[in-house]
């Protein structure tokens, strides 16, 4: 008797929060129901001969609704139920999420000399995801430390960690923190949030590509994202700017940045 069913998002995740509601053909509701952790409604609810229809909803999903005819046994099996995120973008189930830095890049792009890029990378950097169940309400932080730039150049990594631009030893860390995540497509977000950098706090949005879980070789799961902001350097008091000729800049006024995120499932990091 009653009603059963198992609620997952479309990658296979349990929708923990979502709730079956019955109503009869008057539109009466008869029966309402919550999933447990597993995802899986089982509710014992004698239910009378006739047809009803099955609502199934959950905050940050779209809704969903199906007929079902209840005979003699009483109960509505509706089997597996799959909720779309709203928008139709999925994103990793609810939790915490630990940064892997072995396995992510933190990475700045620059125009040298007004004709080519120059490309650099922070080696040490650490951080969590905070996935909502309410997704707008998820965050993100993350620390970099400054004096691991690498750009390939020890002269021109010597000037950046310099007064000049980073300043690493008065500003050891560059520090971000998320503040919303809203949608912006089909497939991507906005991160909006404030980056600290050379002692100055500005609002940065990241955008922001989920590109999928799944499991590791260490017995962990790992979502992967890609995302990517432009910043420009005087936001931040980075003011050198020393002109080759004919008004050129030995460097862009803009940074592009780029990340690419590993990030394991729980609040720690597997060996590996």
């Amino acid at each position: 008797m009653g009603l059963r069913a198992q609620v997952r998002t479309r990658d296979g995740w349990a929708v923990q929060h979502a709730v079956v509601t019955v109503t009869d053909m008057t539109g009466t509701q008869v029966l309402r129901a919550a999933a447990d952790g597993d995802g899986v409604v089982n509710d014992t609810t004698a239910l009378a001969t006739g047809p009803y229809t099955v609502i199934v909803t959950a905050v940050g999903y779209a809704p969903i609704a199906s007929t079902a005819l209840v005979t003699a046994s009483g109960r509505i099996d509706a089997g597996n139920v799959t909720l779309l995120r709203q928008g139709g973008v999925e994103l990793p189930p609810p939790g915490v999420w630990t940064i892997d830095p072995v396995h992510s890049a933190v990475g700045a792009v620059a125009q040298h000399l007004g004709i080519s890029s120059v490309r650099g990378r922070f080696t040490e950097f650490g951080g969590r995801i905070e996935i909502s169940e309410d997704v707008a309400k998820s965050r993100v932080e993350a620390v970099i430390s400054a004096a691991t730039i690498d750009t390939g150049n020890g002269m021109r990594d010597g000037h950046l960690k310099s007064p000049d631009f980073l300043d690493v030893e008065t500003y050891p860390e560059i520090t971000y923190r998320s503040t919303a995540l809203v949608p912006a497509g089909p497939d991507r977000w906005t991160v909006k949030g404030e980056l600290s950098l050379h002692g100055v706090v500005r609002e940065v949005d990241l955008d922001l590509s989920y590109l999928g879980t799944g499991p590791d070789p260490w017995g962990g799961v790992r979502a992967a994202f890609h995302a990517t902001a432009d910043l420009r350097r005087d936001d931040f008091a980075m003011n050198y700017n020393q002109v080759v000729q004919a008004g050129i800049s030995a460097i862009g006024a803009t940074l592009r940045v780029e990340l690419d995120i590993q990030a394991v499932q729980g609040e720690g990091l597997p060996q590996g």
